[in-house]
């Protein structure tokens, strides 16, 4: 049942009466925390270091891989939670908390998959998503371009399916519409496990248990933080999972119309440093920062 959305982040940015009891801030990157040229919002380090005094745990939740949020947030990292790979791989302090690999047949399998849609004709490939790095069998410049924007350890091979390493998911770059072309030829996947569409030109398939919303769930759990004291924000259908992980979910005004549905609340779009500026008014934190 779709929620009554409030019209709190959508009003002036004057500060929320009174400031949420918020512990836990997580935001997912691409379309949501980051504009359309991918740039962080100014002051994004000025609120982290708020956030850090007051004791909120802030946490990056991505398709991206760990190395590439890590590289990311360098400046901040200590303490922060990195929930990469679409909820996969859980990490703070270079600690491991949680993840969820796939079985190596079900890795072949997809590969298979994908190597036969690229055979009929589809402009297509499968990244293979490692906890060390992301494996690669294409090795032209406008694919790994694609690649490198989201995975900063990667390696072309020869046979994805042969590498020693754990694999967290499988993702797959489409050059044309991932919703219709590529998510439908995975479905034989989807009884078993997830097919998420996780942007217009990528699909991922993980495991059924795995996804942004159960990471939140255990995170939530280990850090003894409710719902009630949760705030998530996201844009896309690999975020639809985390808006049920806390009271204070924002769907973005640019999201796909399946998370605004979803959400409680609705924020700013991305171009218009929604997140931060929700931030700011529910928890009462001042405004301004300088450009990162």
């Amino acid at each position: 049942m779709p929620y009554s959305h409030s019209p709190l982040p959508t009003a002036a940015d004057a500060p929320a009466a009174p400031p949420a009891d918020i512990r836990l801030v997580v935001t997912d990157m691409d379309g949501t925390l980051l504009d359309d040229d991918k740039r962080a919002p100014d002051g994004l380090w000025e609120t982290l270091a708020l956030l850090r005094e007051r004791g909120v745990v802030f946490s990056p939740a991505s398709g991206r891989q760990y190395a590439t949020l890590a590289r990311e947030f360098a400046r901040a990292a200590d303490g922060m939670v990195f929930i990469a790979e679409n909820g996969t791989y859980v990490v703070r302090d270079g600690v491991e908390l949680s993840s969820d690999p796939l079985a190596p047949d079900v890795v072949a399998g997809i590969v298979a998959a994908v190597r036969r849609l690229a055979g009929s004709g589809v402009d297509l490939g499968a990244v293979v998503c490692g906890k060390k790095s992301a494996y690669v069998e294409r090795s032209d410049e406008p694919f790994l371009a694609e690649v490198r924007r989201y995975y900063v350890e990667n390696r072309v091979v020869e046979d994805v399916t042969a590498v020693d390493d754990d694999i967290l998911k499988v993702a797959l770059y489409d050059f044309g519409p991932a919703e219709r072309t590529t998510a439908p030829a995975l479905a034989a996947f989807a009884g078993t496990h997830q097919v998420v569409v996780s942007g217009e030109h990528w699909v991922d398939v993980m495991n059924r248990t795995a996804d942004k919303g159960a990471a939140v769930r255990r995170l939530q759990r280990d850090l003894g933080i409710t719902p009630a004291q949760t705030m998530v924000f996201g844009d896309y259908l690999n975020d639809l999972q985390m808006m049920d992980t806390a009271e204070w979910s924002f769907a973005m005004a640019n999201a796909h119309p399946d998370v605004i549905r979803r959400a409680r609340h609705l924020a700013p779009s991305n171009n218009d440093d929604g997140v931060l500026r929700t931030i700011r008014r529910v928890l009462g934190l001042p405004t301004g920062g300088t450009a990162v």
